[in-house]
This record gives C-alpha cells, structure tokens and sequence, in this order.
C-alpha cells in the first residue's frame, strides 16, 4: 500500500473487535515510531504499551470515561522525557517530535490492517498515577490500537485552494 493509499485509509478508530493483536504487528507499530524524526535527534519519546484488561478499563476514566479506550486491546501512553528544548522558530520540540511519531505508529497500524485514534481528552495526571510514570515526565497523549469494528466515515476536508497559498500568504 503506498503511503497516500494508507493516509486516505487512516481514521479515528473509536469501536475495535475483541481480538488482541499480533506481537509482531505491535513490534511494527512501534518501530515506526522508533524510526520517526525528532528535533537534533534528541528522541525524547518513550511509550507505556497497556494491554491488561483491567488497567485498561481503569484508563477509561482518565479519559474523560471514553469507552472505547477500554474496548482497544492496547491504549499506547505517549510520553516526553526532555521538555525543555525550544526549537529555534520559538516552538518547544517534545510535542512536535511526539505528534510525528504517533502519527509514524497510525500509517503503520494501516498498513498493519489495525486502526488507531489519538487520544487528547484525558487527565494526563491520573494517566501518570497508573502506569507508575514519574512527575517529571508529560504523558502527551494516548493512542489506541486495535482492529477496526466499524467503517471510516466519509472525510471532510477544506479543498487545498483553501489551506494552500504559493510564493506569499493569500488567504
């Protein structure tokens, strides 16, 4: 499957069949990430995989009591270890390096046959409390990886005249 193929696929995954997944699937997803960029290769990523039953119910309501976390047979805690460097263009890095690495794990799990959804509405502080995950590091964000259970929506996005402009700013 080429990459365009795998971003027209990839949803947000948000009901997932019962069977776990494969090892070696996993172990793919998580290469990907792996092998993402990172701003001066400082790799500031780490990833809590939770497959457990019960601590995946108990991460259902550090998600705002969103079901389906609980229902994916693997929720990914994504972590930032250095926070504190601050990219030449004023941005911090570790949310940006985060976002391209997760974004690596979702086109794998599509080329995997799995489905994804990122996970912002939750209380990274009950998140830490679980998974035993120090204070000094961010829980950024959670993602859940399974199976697909139901059907990608029809996507609604701005035709490209509305979000590209070539040469100067002309919106």
């Amino acid at each position: 499957m080429s990459v365009m193929q795998q971003i027209r696929k990839r949803y947000s995954v948000r009901k997932y069949e019962a069977r776990p997944v494969e090892a070696e699937k996993l172990e793919a997803v998580l290469e990907a990430a792996r092998l993402a960029p990172s701003a001066r290769n400082v790799q500031e990523w780490r990833f809590v995989v939770v497959q457990d039953a019960a601590m995946r119910a108990k991460l259902v309501e550090a998600a705002c009591g969103q079901t389906f976390v609980g229902e994916a047979p693997v929720v990914i805690a994504c972590c930032a270890t250095n926070t504190d460097y601050v990219m030449r263009c004023g941005q911090s890095a570790h949310p940006i390096d985060l976002a391209i690495a997760i974004e690596h794990m979702a086109l794998q799990a599509v080329e995997e046959g799995l489905g994804t959804c990122w996970i912002g509405s939750f209380f990274p502080e009950k998140v830490r409390d679980l998974l035993t995950i120090p204070a000094d590091i961010l829980v950024i964000e959670l993602l859940t990886l399974g199976y697909p259970a139901d059907t990608a929506p029809e996507k609604k996005r701005a035709p490209i005249t509305d979000i590209v402009s070539h040469e100067t700013w002309g919106f």
